[in-house]
């Protein structure tokens, strides 16, 4: 059977799914190697990586039915890794750690490092070997890549909003569609019923 509903999922292929899928990673060892284990500062740090993650992957399979849902979970997701920034900017002050801006050293050497094959295909290779420092500026890094990203995403997913419109004008399309392709009539094809017929009156 033919189907009108568009095609979902495909959050693997997004560039955004896999570096925050790296982020997620890199976090559970950041919160192992850093964090005092049972703290409330390891418990919100590993919850918002993971909702990072996963939120990216469920937007995209309730795209199919709700393009409403994928916006809204696609925002909880940048709102998560936005979140997860602040813990590690936190961290960096609380312990004396420098952030490194755009005109330090090594900040270009982290941006190619970032960008590389060794990255991309072994991305927690030298993750325990880190500093505090290096491990911070890493996801830093990593994170504005990401929401910068999906800021881009969700622009996307606006205007196919309002290319395409939802899942209820999406179907009314298809039956439509099908209406005039079988040659039906428009009284077999009521979507609606028919208001009741008003008795009336008696006569006196």
């Amino acid at each position: 059977m033919n189907t009108f509903l568009p095609p979902a999922g495909g959050y693997r292929k997004l560039r955004a799914f896999r570096l925050a899928e790296i982020i997620c990673d890199l976090t559970m060892i950041f919160a192992e190697k850093f964090i005092r284990h049972g703290s409330r500062t390891r418990d919100q740090i590993e919850q918002a990586a993971r909702s990072g993650k996963q939120n990216i992957a469920e937007g995209s399979e309730a795209s199919r039915t709700s393009k409403e849902t994928e916006i809204k979970l696609t925002n909880v997701a940048k709102a998560s890794l936005e979140e997860l920034l602040l813990d590690y900017e936190d961290y960096l002050r609380q312990n004396n750690l420098r952030q490194w801006d755009k005109t330090h050293p090594r900040t270009l050497r982290l941006r190619e490092y970032l960008r590389s094959d060794d990255f991309r295909n072994a991305p927690t290779r030298f993750a325990h070997r880190w500093t505090g420092e290096e491990y911070c500026n890493v996801c830093i890094t990593l994170i504005n890549q990401t929401t910068y990203l999906l800021r881009k995403l969700i622009e996307r997913q606006q205007q196919q909003f309002l290319e395409q419109g939802g899942i209820r004008e999406q179907m009314y399309r298809a039956r439509v569609s099908y209406r005039d392709r079988t040659g039906q009539t428009s009284q077999t094809c009521q979507t609606r019923p028919t208001s009741p017929t008003r008795p009336k009156d008696p006569q006196t």
